[in-house]
């Protein structure tokens, strides 16, 4: 049946409507804008401080963030024991140069090393002339890394590797493009029969005379005979602070200036099954020494060179405070009973001593040992990984709370159980909150903790992301609704000591989780739009929160807050005011600052904004910057402004006030540094 032309005119009225409709929830544009009223109590009389580990990181080996990401290392399964302790085993991702007509590899139990005694034992059956030469670049074996090696020009790479010969050597060690064609470095290692018949260490430094993003690193000869390796390592030699992280990663890290350093996990921690747990006593000493476990949680191996000591070390080179969850006797699908917990409980206590004990101390010079002789500033444990309702979780927590506050009454033990859990008998500093959601809940639980009691224990908000479908891998609207989360829990400081965002990181060729803060691959690396909402926030730890209210008739989808922040690089003090608009209109916002002792300079201040034409705009590597903060001068700065919000934006504005002596202007590109 035919439409009536009437109704066929009110039909295509209605679908420009829907259209319309649409293009509005999915692309910000210009929207009649209606006027909001921002009033702001700077009375230092009505301010509160915030917490000063407020908001920091949280770090968790999941999507190989560690093994083959902030963990220089860039040989794979460098030990040879990824493939289990039977032999022969499996050597991926190892493979061999040659044939099976002219090499043999197969792993045994040979080691020098006792607690990871996997070695790789390599017959070569060619020999350098005669009608069984070998080809004349020679056989060997190869290791691509985590997906390739990113080699650059000039850089100097450590290599070290334990040998062990049947006869004199003549070996190849090579950096090459990954199909071998191209060598950027090579290094030859010779010796007599008597020189390799023991293991022996060898070590020495590559320089590359190229760049290649996809490398890998190679062993070959040209000598017939049998050569073991073990524990065969190329680490770059400039890495961050010098302390064997990727510096580009950890710099992502340090520009944050994150206040604490939650670690290593996450059901890492825990592991799928408890013989695949961290633990952390076998991932300190010498990395050669370390086992490596197999993360059955998030399915890789690890090597383990990222272990305990070197989360330590990361959290004081960039100036945060240790969290340690530890493993409480508890796996996702194990738990160890409350008769026969002691021995964890003893391992974690041990484990607070490698951290803070004299070098005297058992497992203080454990740690002096590997070069840190003064203590680490550990004050806060977590025991388990939201595990509240396992069986024995109670029990067992209240052994492990005892135990740690008799020997160390100065830590802060943070529980897995909820805050209507706490109680005398089961006692707590802080309890731990994770929360995934989608972004249209998580922009409501900006009030979460607005009616919560003020008494009782403080809550550290160890995880919390937007998920589901409009997450995508680091969505805009994903970043608007978490900023209005954490300006919710800035206004409910009191309440709330510690907030970190999860995942952290993640390798783009191996996504367990989406989405991530930081993406990266072997050469790469950008921040997603919720890494990019952190920096709005870097300098709220320890600041002066200063009541505000904004209104705004038939409109909820502002979020505001205000704090003072001093800047450490130049001395100034600045009123950061901050603002969510999380809907599709524009808004004029009148603010009026009320009890400020000084002025707002006229110059100096800026505005700062992240917001995107389309609310799933998303960064990449072909696009990292496509959703950043921008900042701008505030050419009106006062007590009394007039500013324009974006439809869906986070804006910050960063008022200069007055001091005694004479303040030179803040150039756009300075704080656009900071942010």
């Amino acid at each position: 049946m035919g439409i009536p032309r009437a109704c066929s005119v009110c039909w295509l009225f209605h679908v420009l409507v829907l259209v319309c409709s649409l293009c509005q929830i999915f692309y910000i544009g210009s929207v009649v804008a209606q006027t909001a009223q921002l009033t702001v109590d700077a009375s230092s009389q009505n301010a509160q401080t915030i917490p000063g580990n407020m908001f920091g990181i949280f770090f968790e080996e999941i999507n190989h963030a560690g093994a083959g990401g902030l963990w220089a290392e860039l040989v794979s399964n460098r030990g040879f024991e990824a493939g289990g302790s039977n032999t022969p085993s499996n050597i991926d991702p190892w493979l061999i140069i040659g044939d099976e007509s002219n090499i043999i590899v197969a792993t045994d139990r040979s080691s020098c090393f006792a607690s990871n005694p996997i070695a790789l034992r390599m017959e070569v059956l060619c020999g350098a002339s005669g009608a069984n030469a070998c080809p004349s670049g020679g056989v060997g074996i190869y290791n691509p890394g985590y997906w390739g090696m990113n080699i650059e020009r000039t850089k100097v790479y450590r290599v070290t590797m334990h040998i062990r010969s049947s006869e004199s050597v003549k070996l190849t060690v090579s950096l090459t493009s990954s199909d071998g064609l191209q060598n950027l470095a090579s290094h030859t290692i010779m010796g007599d029969k008597e020189d390799f018949a023991e293991w022996t260490k060898v070590e020495f430094d590559l320089q590359s005379n190229y760049t290649n993003t996809e490398s890998r690193l190679q062993l070959t000869t040209t000598e017939s005979g049998i050569i073991w390796f073990d524990q065969v390592s190329l680490m770059p030699s400039d890495t961050y602070m010098g302390h064997g992280f990727r510096k580009d990663l950890a710099s992502m890290l340090a520009n944050l200036k994150p206040r604490f350093l939650k670690f290593p996990g996450g059901n890492y921690v825990m592991g799928n099954y408890l013989i695949n747990a961290f633990r952390w006593s076998e991932t300190v000493g010498p990395w050669e020494e370390r086992p490596g476990h197999f993360n059955d949680a998030w399915a890789y191996w690890t090597d383990d060179g990222l272990g305990f000591f070197e989360f330590l070390q990361l959290a004081e080179d960039l100036g945060a405070c240790p969290v340690w969850v530890v493993n409480d006797g508890a796996s996702i699908y194990q738990e160890v009973s409350s008769a026969t917990i002691a021995a964890f409980v003893k391992d974690v206590v041990n484990g607070i001593e490698f951290a803070r004990g004299d070098p005297e101390t058992a497992w203080g010079s454990v740690r002096a040992a590997m070069g840190h002789p003064e203590p680490f500033q550990l004050y806060y444990v977590s025991i388990g990984n939201q595990e509240c309702s396992k069986y024995y979780y109670k029990d067992n927590y209240v052994k492990f709370y005892s135990a740690i506050k008799a020997s160390y009454p100065d830590i802060k033990i943070i529980s897995s159980c909820d805050r209507s859990a706490i109680s005398p008998v089961n006692p707590a500093d802080l309890y731990d909150v994770h929360v995934y959601t989608s972004s249209g809940d998580m922009f409501s639980k900006s009030r979460m903790f607005d009616n919560t009691a003020r008494n009782g224990p403080k809550a550290i908000v160890s995880e919390y992301a937007v998920t589901g479908s409009d997450a995508g891998r680091g969505t805009l609207i994903a970043a608007l609704a978490e900023a209005a989360f954490l300006i919710g829990l800035e206004r409910n400081s009191d309440m709330v000591e510690m907030a970190s965002c999860a995942p952290l990181f993640v390798n783009d060729n191996d996504q367990r989780w989406n989405p991530d803060a930081i993406v990266f691959n072997s050469w790469q690396h950008y921040g997603c739009p919720n890494y990019w909402i952190l920096h709005f926030f870097k300098d709220s730890s320890g600041a002066a929160l200063h009541p505000s209210t904004i209104q705004l008739p038939n409109y909820d989808q502002l979020v505001t807050s205000a704090i003072t922040w001093n800047n450490p690089h130049d001395g100034n003090t600045y009123l950061k005011i901050k603002v969510v608009n999380f809907g599709s209109k524009a808004v004029n916002l009148n603010i009026s600052v009320t009890g400020l002792e000084a002025d707002i300079q006229t110059f100096g201040s800026l505005k700062t904004v992240l917001t995107s034409g389309w609310l799933r705009d998303e960064n990449s590597f072909q696009q990292p910057d496509k959703v950043v903060p921008a900042a701008s001068p505030i050419t009106n700065a006062g007590k009394q402004m007039g500013v324009v919000l974006n439809s869906y934006s986070l804006t910050s504005f960063d008022l200069l006030l007055d001091s005694d002596q004479s303040v030179p202007p803040v150039s756009v590109s300075s704080l656009h540094s900071s942010v």
